[in-house]
Formats: structure tokens, C-alpha cells, sequence
């Protein structure tokens, strides 16, 4: 699929290969705190998840795509569509690139892919995305491909004993 094919990236499913690099990213402490994680993951849960990584987005709610390096096919983060709702033609957006290739725009492209993809193939009217006031990158990339700021949940996240306002984004296709 063409649409998921960037210039130095792809977004593409989740292979069983794919197991030992979401080991590391889903028990990296340090993205714990934007993926809801309070707990790791074992390998064992890690492999019936990919087991299952073949479901439709209309029966599991959720999408989660592999960004890959066009040129070395080295797996450098993932792009989630969550919270996916059919009828009302939207759902949430997360992207976690890992701290090794960050700040060499491989977000901002991921981002404009699945942005593409959510409106062109699924026929979504809203993407939106919850991003703690402490997180300039994601605010910025956010931002930069045009969603709104719509509101602040004050007190939404708490870590590290203390809590942290989210702001919410959205962005209606036009």
C-alpha cells in the first residue's frame, strides 16, 4: 500500500520479528507515563499480542503500525490509531519514536502517513491526540501538522508523584 510508504520511512503491520523491539519499547519506564503503563509486559504477553495484531480496526478498536527506516529496515518506533469509533468517524493518534532516532523528522513523516491514511482509507472526520504540557516535541509535531488545541485536563496525568495537565488536540478534516 503505497499510502503507508514514505520517503525515508514505511508504516507497516506488526511482524513476529517485530517482538524483541516492542519488548523494549513497552518496558522502557520512560514511556510509561504516555502509554498508561504502570506494569511490564513479558515476552510471553508481548507474542499472543502480536498473535492477535492481525484484527480488523472495526473489531479491536485500534491500529498499531511499525515505522521502519526505508533504507535499513531497522524498526525505529511505532504509530497507534486507539479509541476508534466507526460511527462517529474518528479515533486517537500516539506515536513514540525511539530516543536513538529522534529529531530526524521520522515523526512529522509517520505522522503525515497515517493522518493520509486515517482520512483517505477509513474515511475518519476527526483524529485527536492527548499530549502533556510537558512535552514540547509532541506539542510541536502536533502543531506543525495542523491540530487544534480544543482544551487542558487540568491534574490528568499523574507521575512521579506529581500531577501534570494534558492538553487536547484535535484535527477535522476538511
Amino acid at each position: 500500500m503505497n499510502t503507508l510508504i514514505g520517503e525515508k520511512i514505511n508504516l507497516r503491520a506488526l511482524e513476529p520479528e517485530d517482538l524483541e523491539f516492542l519488548y523494549q519499547i513497552e518496558n522502557n519506564e520512560s514511556f510509561w507515563e504516555v502509554s498508561h503503563t504502570q506494569t511490564p509486559f513479558s515476552k510471553y504477553i508481548l507474542k499472543q499480542y502480536l498473535e492477535n495484531a492481525h484484527l480488523d480496526i472495526y473489531e479491536s478498536k485500534q491500529l498499531r503500525l511499525l515505522i521502519e527506516d526505508k533504507s535499513t529496515k531497522k524498526q525505529i518506533g511505532m504509530i497507534d490509531l486507539f479509541d476508534f469509533n466507526p460511527q462517529h468517524k474518528r479515533a486517537g493518534i500516539g506515536i513514540l519514536i525511539h530516543p536513538d532516532f529522534q529529531k530526524k523528522g521520522f515523526a512529522s513523516e509517520a505522522l503525515s502517513l497515517l493522518i493520509n491514511y486515517s482520512f483517505t482509507y477509513l474515511q475518519l472526520h476527526q483524529l485527536f491526540a492527548t499530549i502533556t504540557t510537558d512535552n514540547d516535541k509532541s506539542l510541536t509535531l502536533f502543531k506543525k501538522h495542523n491540530f487544534v488545541k480544543i482544551g487542558i485536563k487540568k491534574d490528568w496525568i499523574l507521575s512521579e508523584g506529581k500531577f501534570k495537565d494534558e492538553v487536547l488536540f484535535q484535527l477535522i478534516k476538511e
